[in-house]
């Protein structure tokens, strides 16, 4: 099993920066992506960006390129997502997720296996 807790989400202006945190704790030494997804209300759970936890290659979804920011740290089982120039659209339940199965790319919220709780991101216009 694995453990994730998110941390880092709140209320921002648009064009406003927040930076999204996920420990991962337990049997982690399996896992080969993590990724951001969101949701938001009446819609369904979209990806957002993914890291392969060996190499590092990074995913992004069209809709954040060039303004969000997917990274990690190995040593402290954690994975980022730095957001700028937030936009109302980007309001949301974000979620952190860990993928033991190997699919390229890591995009799709079912290959996922251990999701985090969310962490709710409020974009005001």
């Amino acid at each position: 099993q694995v453990q994730l807790v998110e941390s880092g989400g709140g209320l921002v202006q648009a064009g406003g920066s927040l930076r999204l945190s996920c420990a991962a704790s337990g049997r982690t030494l399996g896992t080969y992506a993590m990724g951001w997804f969101r949701q938001a209300p009446g819609k369904e759970r979209e990806f957002v960006a993914a890291i392969r936890w060996g190499s590092g290659r990074t995913y992004y979804a069209d809709s954040v390129k060039g303004r969000f920011t997917i990274s990690r740290d190995n040593a402290l089982n954690t994975v980022y997502l730095q957001m700028n120039s937030l936009k109302p659209e980007d309001t949301a339940v974000y979620y952190c997720a860990s993928d033991t199965t190997i699919v390229v790319p890591p995009t799709n919220p079912r290959e996922y296996d251990y999701w985090g709780q969310g962490t709710q991101v409020t974009v005001s216009s």
